[in-house]
This record gives C-alpha cells, structure tokens and sequence, in this order.
C-alpha cells in the first residue's frame, strides 16, 4: 500500500527554520521529520512512499539521493509551490489510481498502530479513515458517533474535543471530491464526504503531536530525549 505524505507548504509559522528548508525537513533528534515519519511507516511494512513536494523541493530530492532506504521506495513528485492539500493530492491521483492508499502530513509524529488503522478502514468500507486524537485545542475539530465522523470543521479556538490528526487512509474515490489545485482537503472534500456518511474516524489515545512552532519543536526534541523513540 502506497504512503502519500504531504510536504509542499511553505511552514510560515515556523520560518524561522523554513527560510532554507522546507518543513518536513526540520530536523528532530538530528534527524528531518519527515525521516521519522517515513520510518514509523517502515515499522508497519508500508515502504512505498510518495512524497508530494513543492516549497524548495530540491532539499528533499537531495535528501533521498544521499540517504539509505534500506528497502524503501521514495518517489518525490512536485506538486507545486502554490497547491493546497486537496490540490496536491488531485496531483498523484495518476499514481494512485484503482487502490487504497494511506496519507499523512509531513510535520506530524504519533505511535499509532498502522496496521490496526487500516484493518479498521477495511472493516467500515468507507471512502476514508482519519485519525482523530485529543491535543490542545487549536487544531481542526471533528464530532464522532460510535465510528462515524457527524461534523468536520477545519480550525476551532474551542476545545472541541476529538480533532483531525491526519494519518489517513484513502479509496481512490476520494479523487471525485477534489476539483483543483485551490482545494483544501480539510474543506471540502473531507465536509462533502463526511455529509455522505463515508468518513470514519479511528481514536488514537497515544502520543500525537504536531510540528507547527518553535514551541512545538522543542517539545519534540524534549520527547525523543526522554522517552519516545520511532
């Protein structure tokens, strides 16, 4: 199963580090997040990554030219500077055709059981799964019943609760959803769907966390100093 992980923004709330480097490659215990990401996947046995750049594209091309896969398949596919989610992934749809596929940000770390999130997409048939998770409210917020996403609302300043952790998984239907380049897959695609009934969301209660700010980075450098290891 192919990985879709977005990496073409341009990181404007942390361009204090994205001046040179796009975001995904902010480095995390040494290592760019992306990597880390990449290597949570490995864990799983899903190797097959697609990486849809666009912001300074030529740093993470270099990365996967100098770097050791041991046993990755890395194909970086430029999906523009100025794409929105849903538009980068219109983008890779030639790539993706016929199949279901997972898809993450590519500034986001968790421990969840990827295995477990896609046996749980299998089981529901929807056209996709998200991960929800319960970090500070700042993020976009979702309303489950049971299994069944009800409400999807992109950003809240309230404490909604359950909210959109990314690590998707996707049937190829999703492409019906996007009409361009301009298009946020928050919005919606995602909006449209979970009207439909046809998106589900898998709790993860584990660690979660987001790379937005400098903040945020060091909390991460200060998690994988004490206890979280990918």
């Amino acid at each position: 199963m192919k990985v879709v992980i977005l990496c073409g923004g341009r990181g404007t709330r942390i361009s204090e580090l994205t001046n040179n480097i796009p975001k995904p490659m902010i480095k995390i215990s040494g290592k760019p997040i992306l990597y880390h990401i990449m290597k949570h996947y490995s864990h799983y046995g899903f190797k097959d990554f697609i990486v849809a750049a666009g912001y300074k594209k030529h740093v993470i091309i270099d990365f996967f030219k100098r770097k050791k896969l041991g046993g990755w398949k890395v194909k970086v596919v430029d999906t523009g500077k100025n794409t929105m989610t849903g538009g980068r992934l219109k983008r890779l749809e030639k790539y993706l055709k016929n199949e279901t596929f997972m898809l993450t940000y590519g500034d986001g770390l968790s421990d969840i059981n990827l295995k477990k999130l896609v046996r749980f997409h299998k089981k529901h048939k929807k056209i996709s799964t998200l991960t929800s998770a319960r970090p500070p409210a700042r993020f976009g917020a979702i309303k489950i019943k049971g299994n069944q996403v009800t409400y999807f609302k992109e950003k809240s300043k309230l404490d909604e609760g359950w909210i959109n952790g990314g690590f998707f998984v996707f049937e190829p239907e999703i492409f019906k959803f996007i009409s361009g380049d301009q298009t946020y897959l928050e919005r919606e695609p995602l909006q449209n769907i979970s009207k439909r009934k046809q998106l589900y969301a898998y709790k993860h209660h584990g660690f979660w966390q987001c790379m937005d700010t400098m903040r945020d980075k060091e909390l991460l450098e200060k998690i994988f100093k004490s206890k979280f290891r990918i």
